[in-house]
């Protein structure tokens, strides 16, 4: 994976949850603890691929200690601040409008649904690629910390807008006692 790449992934997940878990509020009092989960889950996706910055702040800090080269100050300080942006305005201008749901009715379900559990369905298989099975983790055993996790972020991001619909339609689509 892309080291550019990775600080975009990791940023955009870093500050859509900000913007979802507390400034939406959608996580209430635990906000925190999803900004905080999201944070780690990225970090250890992203962090043998790029550092796992996120922050141009702490690519200036990095850069200041001398372990990162001058040539990617730039590219990782412009990947994290058109993820701000990008995360920005999904957090605003996609998820934050009203939402009017009936759990398990798909006729009911609206785009900022599929689009929350998109989002947070590609940051648990972005995590699961890049912690469980990428040579840069090999003997790592932090898997299950990292995509519990993700779950968790994305529970306490998102769970507000979706209720996981989509992932309990998928199951009531395959369960067999469903005639």
């Amino acid at each position: 994976m892309n080291k550019y790449a990775a600080e975009f992934i990791g940023t955009f997940f870093l500050v859509l949850t900000v913007g979802c878990a507390a400034v939406l509020g959608l996580a209430g009092d635990f906000a925190p603890i999803a900004i905080g989960s999201a944070l780690m889950v990225m970090i250890f996706a992203g962090g043998h691929v790029s550092g796992a910055h996120f922050n141009p702040a702490v690519t200036l800090a990095v850069f200041l200690r001398g372990k990162c080269p001058a040539t990617d100050v730039a590219p990782y300080m412009g990947a994290q601040v058109l993820a701000g942006v990008v995360a920005a305005l999904v957090t605003t201008r996609v998820l934050s409008s009203e939402i009017d749901i009936t759990a398990l009715d798909l006729s009911g379900m609206t785009l900022n649904v599929f689009i929350a559990e998109f989002l947070f369905t590609f940051a648990l298989g972005y995590v699961v690629l890049n912690t469980a099975t990428a040579k840069g983790t090999d003997s790592n055993s932090f898997y299950g910390l990292a995509i519990g996790f993700t779950v968790v972020t994305g529970a306490f991001t998102v769970g507000g807008i979706s209720g996981g619909a989509v992932a309990a339609l998928v199951f009531k689509g395959i369960n067999p006692d469903d005639k």
